[in-house]
Order: C-alpha cells, then sequence, then structure tokens
C-alpha cells in the first residue's frame, strides 16, 4: 500500500518528536482533497525539509492513523479560520526511534 509524505519546516518536525505537536495541518482544497480523501495509506512519512534519502534523524516514519476535518486559526494560513485535514501523528517508542 502507498505511504503519505510530507514535508515540514523544522520547528514543526521538532514539536512532533518532542509530543507537542500531535496533528499536521493541510488545506481542505483540490490539491489535498486529491492525496487525502478516500485513500488508504499504511505509513506516514514526516521529514525535516527535502532530506537525502539515508538522513534518517531528519525522517519520521510511522503508521498511518487517518485525518479528521477540523476549522482551525492558524499564522501559516491567515487571519481567518479555515477548514483543514488534521493528519493524526502518533509516535510512541514503539513505533519510532530515532536513528
Amino acid at each position: 500500500m502507498a505511504n503519505l509524505q510530507l514535508a515540514v519546516k523544522g520547528e514543526y518536525f521538532d514539536a512532533m518528536i518532542r509530543g507537542d505537536k500531535t496533528e499536521e495541518y493541510r488545506l481542505c482544497n483540490d490539491y489535498w482533497n486529491k492525496r487525502i480523501m478516500f485513500r488508504e495509506y499504511d505509513r506516514l512519512i514526516i521529514t525535516k525539509g527535502y532530506p537525502k534519502r539515508d538522513d534518517f534523524s531528519r525522517r519520521i516514519d510511522v503508521p498511518y492513523n487517518g485525518y479528521e476535518i477540523k476549522t482551525i486559526t492558524h499564522p501559516h494560513f491567515g487571519d481567518k479560520p479555515v477548514k483543514v485535514f488534521a493528519i493524526k501523528v502518533k509516535l510512541t517508542r514503539s513505533n519510532y526511534v530515532a536513528r
């Protein structure tokens, strides 16, 4: 089955590693609708920027746990509430090991 791979800024990647950020947001638009809705994924791969293929320190690879549609206000999307895919990021010692 397929993997959902997302590149994020370093601050968000580091927050996920610390356990402070448990969701990654993508705007509900045609681009992300095609990639997220009605698709099945095995793995969620989150990268800190665009690392080299063998740079595992900048890669999170965990089982895909789905998403919820939420309305949020976030500086990245502007000052008005927007509808987003809140992709679940569940890091535990059993499903993520920093290499």
